[in-house]
C-alpha cells in the first residue's frame, strides 16, 4: 500500500477526526458491556471511507486534571470500495516547558514508522509556556496482526527525547475485529455495510 495513501486518507475526514473518542452522537459504537473495547465508527460525507476509532488509553496523567488530554488510541481508515486500510496510533500530548515538536517514530526493533504531524498549539505562556500536540504514526496492518500480545511505538522529539506508547493486546484485537468486519463488507457490495454511521457535518 502506498505511503501517500496512508497519509492522505485521514484528511478526508477533516479536523473532526483529529482526536479519538468513545462517546458522541456523530458515530456508532461497536461492543457491549462485558465485551471487547468498543470501537467508534465514523464515515465521511460520501459514505465511501470509514474511520474506526479505538478506545482511549492514558500515556500520562490528564494535563492539569483535564479529561481528554494525554491519551492515545488506535484508529483505522477503511476504503469501503476497495477494502484498503490505513492503520495508525494517534497521540494527544499536553505539557509544560520547552516545545517538544514530536517529529519521528519507530517500532521497538528500531524500524522507522511513518510519522504524521497533526497539530501543535501553544496553550498559554502566562506563567511559563504550555503546549498541546497531536500526532500519529502509521502501523502496517501486518504488524498489528503479528502482535497479538501488544506492541510499542517510540516517538522522538526534535531534542531527541522519547515517549514510548504501549498498545495492549485487547486494543489490537478489538481494532482488527472492526477492520475485518469493514473489509468483509467492502468485498460484498450488495450487502448493507454493517457498521454504517451517521454522516459527519
Amino acid at each position: 500500500m502506498a505511503v501517500c495513501w496512508q497519509a492522505v486518507l485521514p484528511a478526508v475526514f477533516g479536523v473532526a477526526l483529529s482526536a479519538c473518542s468513545q462517546l458522541g452522537t456523530s458515530g456508532s459504537s461497536l461492543g457491549a458491556v462485558g465485551e471487547a473495547p468498543s470501537i467508534v465508527v465514523r464515515e465521511d460525507l460520501s459514505g465511501r471511507f470509514v474511520a474506526l476509532i479505538g478506545p482511549k488509553a492514558q500515556h500520562a496523567p490528564p494535563y492539569l486534571g483535564t479529561p481528554g488530554t494525554n491519551f492515545y488510541c488506535l484508529r483505522s481508515f477503511v476504503d469501503r470500495k476497495t477494502g484498503e486500510t490505513a492503520d495508525q496510533i494517534y497521540v494527544s500530548d499536553s505539557y509544560d516547558g520547552a516545545e517538544r515538536n514530536w517529529d519521528a517514530a519507530r517500532d521497538n526493533t528500531g524500524r522507522a514508522q511513518v510519522f504524521i504531524p497533526i497539530s501543535r498549539e501553544k496553550i498559554t505562556c502566562d506563567r511559563g509556556c504550555s503546549y498541546a500536540e497531536e500526532f500519529a504514526a502509521t502501523i502496517p496492518e501486518s504488524e498489528l496482526r503479528a502482535s497479538p500480545r501488544g506492541l510499542s511505538v517510540i516517538f522522538t522529539d526534535h531534542a531527541g527525547d522519547e515517549k514510548t506508547i504501549n498498545v495492549s493486546a485487547d486494543q489490537i484485537a478489538a481494532q482488527l475485529a472492526a477492520v475485518d468486519a469493514q473489509q468483509n463488507a467492502a468485498q460484498s457490495p450488495s450487502a448493507e455495510p454493517p457498521l454504517a454511521a451517521a454522516h459527519q457535518p
